[in-house]
């Protein structure tokens, strides 16, 4: 029997060797402020073009690389490195992250201490201090996503009625429990994961983090925002597609074509999965007509943006 270590990191890297390379740094130094009685780092890489191979071999030698010859995806890539861990916690971690000196002690402080989560997420910060929206959700309902997609959130940013896509109503400063958290950190207990079979692979890019989360509040599993302790986030260096990193990003026109159609595919499997068989038919054309538009919105952004 494989004895189980404290912490399991599980990055997926996509053509991002120098933001990467600052993560894992940032990772060192995070673990040695705090006595871990064991963790390891395993790094699924997506066929990168960008020599983050090479790279991790040469200056982290001790980490667990799994070096695909396809992109695999993120779910995809994420169910291949779960494989390799023994953790009783299983951080998501993006490679575009930066991890400050107490946030993975005190995340498993709090796991340790509320045994009903299934999984949580710290405070996630983008560079300009702003917190990323994705870490903070509820659900993308019928409701909550016109409400979003009509900017009446953005009018009423505090609703509960109509800022339900990003909880805006609950307190930002506090522990709480939300319904959905971003997968580029997402601190998941063992047994919760295993139980909702992890990540669905229908998902390429985009869609999988709130999907997992449904499928664990289905279960009882409770979903925590614990703002106590924070990471710092570049938000889309692979993709291409986020204003937040797009001075450090190399993705190429067709890896952000690839991803916009990604993200309105991603809003179409979660649908109907979850959404299609319990709401009227009217609402289900209106909803998945909305995505078509806002997929060739994206994809013209993509083509002809900078």
């Amino acid at each position: 029997m494989v004895k189980k270590t404290d912490l399991s990191i599980v990055i997926v890297n996509f053509n991002t060797r120098d933001l990467l390379r600052d993560c894992l740094k940032s990772i060192e130094r995070s673990v040695k402020t705090k006595c871990f009685s064991s963790w390891e780092i395993i790094v699924v890489d997506n066929a990168s073009k960008d020599k983050s191979v090479e790279m991790l071999k040469s200056e982290f030698p001790k980490i667990k690389l799994l070096a695909s010859s396809e992109n695999l995806g993120f779910s995809k890539a994420n169910n291949r490195g779960i494989e390799k861990t023994s953790g009783r916690y299983v951080l998501f971690l993006n490679p575009d992250t930066l991890v400050p000196a107490n946030t993975l002690s005190k995340m498993i402080e709090f796991m340790d201490e509320n045994k009903k989560a299934g999984a949580a997420t710290c405070r996630v910060d983008l560079l300009n201090g702003n917190l990323d929206d994705a870490s903070h959700r509820g659900f993308p309902t019928p409701w909550n996503s016109f409400t979003h997609f009509s900017g009446l959130d953005k009018l009423f940013p505090q609703s509960k009625l109509f800022a339900g896509y990003s909880l805006g109503h609950l307190p930002l400063g506090k522990i709480h429990e939300i319904d959905s958290l971003v997968g580029a950190f997402m601190f998941v207990r063992r047994e919760a994961g295993e139980e909702v079979n992890w990540w669905d692979e229908d998902y390429f890019w985009y869609g999988e983090d709130i999907d997992f989360c449904f499928r664990l509040k289905k279960r009882d599993w409770k979903i925590y925002f614990v703002p106590t302790v924070k990471v710092i986030h570049y938000k889309g260096a692979s993709s291409g597609i986020k204003k937040t990193s797009e001075k450090v990003t190399t993705a190429s026109k067709e890896t952000r074509l690839a991803v916009s159609l990604a993200s309105t595919e991603a809003m179409k499997i979660f649908y109907k999965k979850h959404y299609e068989k319990i709401y009227p038919k009217i609402v289900t054309k209106f909803i998945l007509g909305g995505v078509r538009l806002l997929k060739e919105l994206r994809l013209l952004k993509a083509r002809f943006g900078k």
